[in-house]
């Protein structure tokens, strides 16, 4: 079922994300939920507080050397801890709960990141590149941070009038 993501400045964005202690049906419907939205809305992730659940979920499914989505290459992620972290790197980032806008984002370049899989079964594993970038972006998410927190003064100044004036231009 394709839920309704929320979005900038929905306050529940900001709620910290609780750990999922059953791994039963009922997180495999939010997960195939969550699947479902995230496909729907043309999205690389999503972290279950977009669809307003604070539970420690989130999934990531990077597009294939064809621009492609194949579910079998879907990461479902339950109470992820990033353990380490080296480097740096700048990538342009959008949200599906701050829709129509991209900016660049400096973040780790390489993580490690531990995490469990539907079942509860424990994972380790490390990321570099876009997959690191899409690991702390959605890890931020359960912690109620956005991505916008991360630009500059200047930029999240540009950033808050573009959206109020794009708000306006909605509402006429």
């Amino acid at each position: 079922m394709i839920r309704e993501i929320i979005t900038y400045p929905d306050k529940r964005l900001k709620l910290k994300s609780e750990d999922i202690k059953v791994f039963d049906e009922k997180l495999h419907s939010l997960l195939d939920d969550m699947y479902e939205t995230m496909i729907a809305k043309n999205g690389i992730g999503l972290a279950a507080i977009q669809i307003a659940i604070p539970l420690n979920a989130l999934l990531i499914l990077l597009p294939d050397e064809k621009d492609e989505q194949n579910k079998e290459n879907l990461i479902e992620v339950i109470n992820p801890k990033i353990l380490e972290k080296e480097g740096s790197i700048v990538y342009q980032e959008g949200c599906l709960s701050v829709p129509e806008y991209y900016d660049e984002v400096e973040r780790a370049k390489w993580i490690k990141v531990e995490y469990f899989d539907r079942y509860g079964n424990k994972i380790t594993k490390e990321c570099d590149g876009l997959l690191a970038v899409a690991f702390q972006h959605e890890t931020d998410h359960l912690k109620g941070h956005l991505f916008i927190e991360k630009l500059s003064y200047l930029k999240r100044k540009k950033f808050e009038k573009e959206w109020k004036k794009r708000k306006r231009a909605k509402k006429l």
